[in-house]
């Protein structure tokens, strides 16, 4: 990303409220999902923002370490884990994601809400551990306007054809998908 692109996302953050730490959940499209989500193991929460669904992760009892561009959100997530009691569950450092999905161990989860680049998909399912769980939700053309930060039609299910769908959807201006990487075989990219 370029320093404007840095400095327009920290000053986004600089106004915004942080969650209240008692009402943190998981994102509303994964809610009814929710005990698909697994309750140990290692997370990464892709462009965390202020930290919501990583300290919901981390609640549940994974180990989450999250990214972002932004600084000023990394610092927001920080303290808002502290305040959640789950800051010794939760790691966050500033990452360029221009520059690809950082190095580190298999995950039992990836997350991300209201995030989309292309060109991560694939190091995202080769990051999942056999049996790891995708949980990705991004802004959509469906039922919203076109645009180079929204997804096209199918596109998060052709991307992620190799995994096993648990629940997928689109509209109202998002798509999500929720997946699930079948034991020992490596997912095929759609």
């Amino acid at each position: 990303m370029s320093d404007d692109d840095r400095a327009h996302w920290d000053a986004k953050y600089v106004d915004r409220v942080a969650p209240d730490a008692d009402a943190i959940g998981v994102d509303a499209v994964f809610a009814v999902h929710r005990d698909a989500f697994p309750d140990e193991g290692q997370a990464i929460d892709v462009a965390c923002g202020q930290g919501a669904g990583a300290i919901w992760l981390a609640r549940r009892g994974l180990q989450v370490h999250g990214f972002d561009i932004s600084a000023v959100a990394i610092e927001q997530a920080r303290a808002l884990a502290e305040r959640s009691g789950v800051g010794g569950r939760c790691r966050f450092d500033v990452a360029d994601l221009d520059d690809g999905l950082p190095g580190g161990p298999p995950a039992d989860v990836i997350y991300s809400a209201r995030f989309r680049d292309r060109r991560l998909y694939r190091p995202m399912m080769d990051r999942l551990a056999p049996g790891g769980l995708l949980a990705l939700c991004a802004l959509s053309q469906v039922g919203g306007t076109a645009g180079r930060f929204r997804a096209a039609p199918g596109e998060l299910r052709a991307a992620f054809s190799g995994l096993e769908v648990i629940a997928a959807g689109e509209g109202q201006g998002l798509a999500w998908l929720l997946a699930r990487r079948r034991g020992d075989e490596v997912p095929s990219a759609g």
